[in-house]
């Protein structure tokens, strides 16, 4: 039986800072959301896993008695390169191979070593998962995930497309599944995840066979604050003719670029209030933003053969029907066809939003990346539960 209700959830922000804040959510008796707002300094991960841990048992906020009634702890790794391809049960060996993988993420696997760290030293007596980020990805076929560059830099040093937002896009594709009535493995889907990293899948018979993103999340879609594709000549000439230095380059494309590099915001939502005024650069970043997605919907059609649904989800792809509907607009001669009713009142849960003549169904789906890693968590546990088993 999968899991589908949240106990309490939460965040730990500012860790480090002069003034640090941790937003606990918790439920009532009736089953409405409450929350409790901590404002005070959080020195390291360390304290701040430690006051989580005092809300998780507090007799009033919490919803354990004892840390030590925690079945297990499942955690969120960018990059597990080729060597994970499944959720993973965390020992030593599997923390030495995601330290192996710093260098193809070097922003996010050492946090989440971190985490995996103190976690295991605080909650001690529950087993802790890896579940990572790349792994459904893992399906991609050496003619999509290789790039036209010397074969001995994948050899000796794995530079290749791994791709990211895996758990969501598997999670809302099984999602999808359940929604129109099929068995997964029957589906052609195109998935498209909007948030402010943003990522697409193409997945042939439930497998994905190819996604936006690369080496690393700044390749694929235009995103918040990343550019996405550009011509890596680029970059030489940022360097040769502007005198960048490398980090100034790395720091352009990743942090000042992508929508708040064209119009000076990357919150969509400000974007399309902006559009709707007539601000030149806010229509201009809204179009170029889908006009991408656009090309990819194409790209991915013409890859899978025939396309039998697209998903959009993330923060922006369930909440803006703005932005689908831009993304979807041109597109029924491929028989992708919007409802503009449909399409307007989907919000906040699972909407079909295509209208009766498009080919291609259209769905708008929640993700929820944190219900998915709860769930493989869990497998793993009882596999490995059954596995010791004589």
């Amino acid at each position: 039986m999968s899991i589908k209700k949240a106990l309490l959830f939460g965040i730990a922000e500012k860790i480090g800072e002069s003034s640090g804040i941790i937003t606990h959510n918790f439920f009532d008796k009736k089953g409405n959301i409450l929350k409790k707002v901590i404002k005070d300094i959080i020195p390291d991960h360390h304290k701040g896993l430690n006051k989580i841990v005092e809300l998780l048992v507090d007799g009033k906020y919490g919803a354990i008695h004892d840390k030590k009634e925690l079945d297990a702890v499942g955690h969120r790794v960018v990059h597990g390169g080729e060597i994970f391809k499944s959720p993973t049960l965390i020992d030593e060996r599997v923390i030495a191979e995601i330290k192996k993988n710093i260098p193809l993420a070097p922003l996010h696997n050492p946090p989440n070593l971190t985490g995996i760290e103190l976690a295991r030293s605080i909650f001690s007596d529950s087993p802790h998962v890896a579940v990572f980020d790349t792994a459904f990805h893992q399906s991609i076929p050496p003619k999509a995930f290789l790039y036209a560059l010397p074969y001995s830099l994948y050899e000796k040093h794995k530079i290749r497309k791994y791709g990211f937002h895996g758990t969501s896009h598997l999670f809302v594709a099984q999602e999808a599944a359940k929604y129109l009535g099929c068995l997964l493995k029957d589906l052609n889907l195109i998935t498209i995840h909007l948030g402010n990293g943003a990522s697409m899948a193409a997945l042939e018979k439930g497998k994905c066979v190819d996604t936006s993103m690369g080496l690393t999340p700044l390749e694929g879609l235009v995103m918040g604050s990343r550019c996405g594709d550009i011509d890596p000549a680029i970059l030489f000439y940022l360097a040769n003719y502007l005198d960048m230095s490398m980090e100034e380059i790395e720091k352009l494309l990743n942090k000042k670029s992508g929508l708040k590099g064209i119009c000076g915001e990357n919150d969509m939502r400000e974007i399309v209030a902006k559009s709707r005024q007539g601000d030149y650069k806010a229509i201009l970043a809204a179009d170029i933003y889908c006009y991408r997605i656009k090309k990819y919907i194409g790209a991915y059609t013409a890859v899978l053969g025939s396309c039998d649904c697209i998903v959009f989800t993330g923060g922006i792809g369930e909440n803006s029907s703005y932005i689908r509907l831009l993304c979807c607009q041109g597109l029924s001669k491929f028989g992708v066809d919007i409802d503009h009713e449909k399409n307007n009142r989907a919000k906040g849960k699972t909407a079909q939003i295509s209208s009766e003549k498009s080919t291609v169904k259209i769905l708008a789906i929640p993700t929820n990346e944190e219900l998915k890693i709860a769930n493989e968590t869990k497998c793993v546990i009882e596999k490995n539960i059954k596995s010791t088993i004589f």
